[in-house]
């Protein structure tokens, strides 16, 4: 499914403010709200390749103040201490992220962290409170996933601070952050500069991960009207995937440098359908194949290191006829995992409310996610999530290839906690 006016003139600044950030952090818009074992590259180690379009700040590749080790083998044993100590139902809490209102937690998403032991929190809907009260209850909620119900593991705790018609902290002390067009149209050392400024408002409040930036890729301006999720809201950085790549890696980067873990999305793009997924069912992009051109902003990404991507809920009939995105192996594993190289989270765009994915059963739409590849799946509806928890238990209590399935994604999502210094 399913960043802003702050200056920074000299470039050279740029490197001073990740170091110093790393110590500190409508109802018709879109909803924010997008396996492998080895460990992810942390959100404060973006190493862009000499390919990638974006700035390469040298302050971006050291590692995160609070992580507890630079030693990649240390989180993977660390992560595997943690996931033999786990009972399957936390092991399938670590894999599940569920929505809690940023304006303070109900009942249905404390059953899911207190009960279920779901060990992800994604902050959504809007809240005016800036710093001060965002913080209070972004702590609050956190709060609840830690101790015995996921054996000394905190959360990976996420919003969805694109800018414009997608922005769910604001208030005091937050930006006021652009629409991605107009993000688009500044210089990429400039963008990243603001979002390192963004990505520390966050990272002040306890968010460590951000559902951002957009990296699908709008035909044209003409089209933009017409491209319900994406260019009718402007949250496209432009209409060339050198455009969007440049800028997007521009937007992770600065999130990085604040030790926010930035989330490309949505793989293999939405700049090209007309309808949004998260209102309308039977959403397919009938012209993107498997090596599209429009898919460089994501490989891009991935060179330079982006540790989060998500995937789109649309169907992509030239790539897989047979399953939407999020439950096709084909995109998921085959691509993502395969023609990309990414080694990070894969998590999906919520699969508990968008419209697209209602033909699959709740219990069954986890369980699908996972098994085609996937790391994290996203419930944005709290009162949802124990059908797709117990989904998920109950297929790797009786599916041994599954259950595999399972631990291998909880073992990535430890070890990423690991390398951020989540892990008691």
């Amino acid at each position: 499914m399913s960043s802003k006016h702050w200056w920074i003139i000299a470039l050279s600044a740029v490197a001073l403010v990740a170091v110093v950030v790393l110590v500190v952090v409508g109802s018709n818009a879109p909803r924010s709200t997008s396996a492998n074992s080895s460990p992810p590259v942390p959100a404060a180690t973006m190493v862009p390749s000499a390919s990638t379009a974006g700035p390469q700040p040298a302050s971006t590749t050291q590692a995160p103040a609070s992580s507890p080790s630079a030693s990649p083998a240390h989180d993977q044993g660390v992560a595997a201490q943690k996931l033999a100590a786990m009972t399957l139902e936390q092991k399938v809490g670590q894999v599940l992220m569920v929505s809690s209102p940023a304006t303070g937690a109900d009942a249905a998403a404390l059953y899911a962290l207190d009960t279920l032991h779901v060990g992800n929190v994604f902050m959504k809907g809007r809240s005016e409170a800036g710093t001060a009260g965002i913080a209070a209850e972004v702590g609050a909620v956190a709060g609840h996933v830690s101790g015995a119900r996921t054996v000394g593991v905190r959360p990976f705790v996420a919003t969805d601070q694109e800018g414009g018609f997608v922005q769910i902290m604001r208030g005091p002390g937050f930006s006021d952050i652009p629409q991605g067009i107009v993000q688009g149209l500044l210089p990429a050392p400039a963008l990243l500069a603001d979002a390192a400024m963004w990505g520390q408002q966050l990272a002040a409040v306890g968010v460590n991960v951000n559902l951002a930036p957009v990296l699908d890729t709008v035909p044209s301006a003409e089209f933009a009207p017409q491209n319900a999720p994406i260019g009718a809201f402007g949250r496209e950085y432009g209409y060339t995937p050198e455009a969007v790549s440049s800028h997007g890696i521009a937007f992770a980067q600065g999130m990085a440098a604040a030790g926010v873990a930035a989330t490309v999305k949505h793989f293999p793009g939405l700049g090209r359908v007309t309808a949004n997924t998260d209102v309308a069912a039977g959403v397919v992009d009938s012209t993107t194949v498997r090596n599209d051109p429009y898919i460089r902003p994501f490989r891009d990404a991935v060179q330079a290191g982006v540790p989060w991507l998500m995937v789109s809920n649309a169907s992509y009939p030239l790539i897989d006829p047979k399953a939407m995105a999020p439950f096709s192996s084909v995109v998921v594993h085959d691509m993502v995992r395969g023609d990309l190289g990414f080694k990070g989270i894969i998590v999906s765009d919520d699969i508990c409310d968008a419209v697209q994915v209602a033909v699959v059963p709740v219990a069954q739409r986890g369980v699908q996610f996972i098994a085609a590849g996937g790391t994290m799946a996203l419930c944005t509806n709290q009162t949802l999530l124990p059908q797709m928890y117990q989904g998920m238990v109950a297929a790797a209590q009786s599916d041994p290839a599954f259950a595999k399935q399972v631990d291998a994604a909880a073992l990535l999502v430890l070890a990423s906690k690991s390398v951020n210094g989540l892990i008691d």
